[in-house]
């Protein structure tokens, strides 16, 4: 261990680093977003507007601005640069919790328990909503950004279209239960990848929706994080106690 970022009045729910490394973001149960110089575990910003507990925090690609999640059913944008205490946007238009963010150069991708994808198009200042028929418990980008990656509470993993909301393929064999089991989507566009309740990280072929392989974490216990690389076929998965790195980058299908 390197480092410890002690701060949070309560359970931190989420974190990401920024671009060059140098900061982190997390959000937390306590109702704060706070960023964190990295190399001296010293808080930078804490900043509070939520009326409920944070659970998803990004920064834009120049690590300018934060986005951050929440219980109360909002989104928060920040301005980083600034001394601004309060958000400079709020986008209000989820009627649950949001589970999910994703942030490119010019949208905000959101996925909420009303069952219901958001993409916030910052250029033109235009919203695209598809309603998918489960609570969502986490929204990626495919690598080309033409395609959302949606894992929702009814054990299901579905690929739809960003511009026309079809449904282009659906991952099926793992158990989530109605816990926030995270979902991703391998650097190479390959395969699709999902926790589960059982503590396997199960592993789909993208275009034939095949189970090709399933990796075990934990025994029993959920497996409710998934990370991975933006470059490698590499992958961070989370369970109780314990991280653990996967290489992927060669599946072959179990027998």
């Amino acid at each position: 261990m390197l480092k410890i970022y002690g701060g949070h009045g309560n359970e931190v729910l989420d974190a990401a680093g920024s671009n060059d490394n140098s900061q982190i973001i997390s959000g937390s149960a306590d109702k704060s977003v706070i960023t964190w110089d990295v190399s001296t575990g010293a808080p930078l910003r804490r900043l509070r507007g939520h009326a409920s507990g944070i659970t998803c925090v990004k920064y834009n690609e120049e690590s300018s601005v934060g986005i951050s999640g929440s219980l109360d059913n909002t989104v928060m944008i920040w301005d980083l640069k600034s001394r601004r205490q309060e958000p400079v946007q709020i986008l209000n238009q989820a009627k649950d919790c949001i589970n999910s963010i994703q942030v490119t150069d010019h949208e905000i991708l959101t996925g909420s328990v009303d069952c219901s994808i958001r993409r916030y198009d910052i250029r033109n200042r235009k919203l695209h909503s598809d309603f998918i028929g489960a609570p969502i418990m986490s929204v990626n980008y495919t690598s080309d950004g033409q395609c959302i990656v949606v894992g929702s509470s009814d054990d299901t993993v579905r690929l739809i279209d960003k511009n026309t909301g079809e449904m282009l393929g659906e991952y099926l064999g793992h158990k989530t239960e109605d816990l926030n089991v995270e979902s991703a989507l391998l650097a190479s566009d390959n395969h699709i990848l999902s926790g589960s309740v059982t503590g396997e990280l199960w592993c789909w072929d993208l275009v034939s929706g095949k189970v090709v392989k399933r990796f075990e974490h934990t025994i029993k216990k959920v497996l409710n994080s998934v990370s991975t690389h933006p470059v490698k076929d590499v992958v961070l998965t989370a369970s109780v106690n314990t991280i653990k790195l996967w290489e992927v980058s060669e599946i072959k299908e179990d027998s």
